[in-house]
């Protein structure tokens, strides 16, 4: 990933969305680039051209969805409409020379203040596979005060999971808007919300969620005046489980990742972490988004041609920055366990296609979004609170103070 966008932290605006594994940049970085140092960009003959474009807010009804590339073939294509943390799949199909993919008919037409994420894998002429992910927001009627919010309805995560609400629009009312959002839990345990900025707001419970725990999410924002003239539209009743105990401890001095589950040590793994100049954040992190596949771009994120690795295999996001754990099959076997040598990122040991038996598919097959990564030892700085869903950084004190309700 890129250093100097890492030291920016995570903007309160960054969009965060239920089911939505949170904003992936289209083209994301963070790799080793020993053996692609130097690397020509991509033709735009492989480019996969996704419309609307990723990031783009208030789109229109009538704008429609569509994916194209100018050779090859698309392999798959899934189009996910997101609203009030639940995922309903667009259908589509891809036509038949494979060079563009259209929704059916009626199933074309954008839903207004709703979320919608792109997934698409390519092969070029050559068959090299090529992934891109994309987001994009349609536009909110009138003043109204949206929250778009994860972990997804009925959904399974991991003790580390914070629910997370990203506005559409400037809170002015915090307590208000806070008041109309009751965390409930069984076991019960009580849930604080913090306020980072005017249009995030997150809550977690003083320690990392007791696995088995049911976790009901109650939204009453309709007609809730969150500022001068805007109100919210939102009723909805929402819930999760937490499923069993993961943190896995990476420490970048020793090259090691330590997995336990449920408290036992069930894996100790080789890593690489980043390099000096690039390293990987310290603290605690959480998995926020997981690609079988996904395309890590050196431009993106400050560091020019350096690197384009297009099928970047087993990619778990742990920061909006772009820190990642991720599998690595073009850096030499010896680095893992012996040296840190990417952008930031994590590496583990992988094989291209990551279709083998590698540390990486074993690791990506036994994550669940929530799960916690903490690193220690490396020589950067903690990650900020607000990067990703970093809040387990904060003391229960300090957590509780950026309450609006104190």
């Amino acid at each position: 990933m890129n250093h100097v966008a890492k030291k920016t932290g995570a903007s309160a605006a960054t969009v965060l969305t239920a089911g939505l594994l949170v904003v992936l940049a289209v083209l994301t970085g963070c790799t080793e680039d020993e053996p692609v140092v130097g690397e020509k960009p991509r033709a735009p003959q492989y480019a996969i051209r996704i419309t609307p474009q990723d990031g783009v807010r208030n789109v229109g009804p009538d704008d429609r969805i569509e994916v194209r590339v100018p050779s090859g073939r698309l392999e798959r294509v899934e189009v996910m409409r997101i609203e009030d943390a639940q995922q309903r799949e667009v259908p589509g199909r891809i036509a038949r020379d494979g060079r563009s993919w259209a929704p059916h008919g009626a199933s074309g037409r954008l839903a207004m203040a709703a979320k919608y994420s792109v997934d698409v894998v390519a092969r070029d002429g050559a068959g090299h596979r090529s992934a891109r992910h994309a987001t994009f927001t349609t536009a909110v009627p009138g003043h109204q005060l949206i929250g778009y919010f994860k972990p997804e309805n009925r959904a399974t995560v991991g003790t580390g999971m914070i629910v997370s609400f990203d506005f559409n629009r400037e809170v002015g009312d915090r307590a208000a808007v806070q008041r109309a959002i009751r965390i409930t839990a069984r076991p019960a345990v009580p849930v604080v919300g913090h306020w980072f900025g005017g249009r995030r707001l997150d809550f977690r419970p003083a320690r990392y969620w007791k696995p088995g725990t049911e976790v009901t999410v109650a939204v009453a924002l309709r007609d809730v005046e969150a500022a001068p003239g805007v109100f919210g539209s939102q009723q909805k009743t929402v819930t999760f489980r937490v499923g069993r105990s993961q943190v896995s401890r990476v420490d970048a001095a020793r090259h090691t990742m330590v997995v336990r589950r449920n408290g036992r040590v069930v894996s100790k793994l080789p890593i690489t972490a980043g390099a000096p100049g690039t390293d990987t954040y310290n603290g605690k992190m959480v998995a926020t988004e997981m690609h079988d596949v996904t395309r890590m771009d050196g431009r993106t994120v400050g560091f020019g041609g350096e690197y384009d690795i297009k099928d970047v295999p087993h990619a778990i996001r742990l920061t909006d920055s772009g820190t990642f754990l991720h599998g690595n099959y073009w850096a030499s076997g010896d680095v893992f366990g012996s040296a840190n040598v990417s952008h930031g990122c994590v590496g583990l040991a992988d094989v291209k296609g990551g279709n083998g038996s590698t540390p990486a598919r074993w690791f990506f097959d036994r994550t669940l979004i929530g799960d916690v990564v903490e690193v220690v030892n490396s020589k950067d700085e903690q990650v900020a609170p607000d990067n990703g869903l970093g809040g387990w950084n904060l003391s229960w004190t300090r957590w509780k103070e950026g309450s609006a309700l104190r």
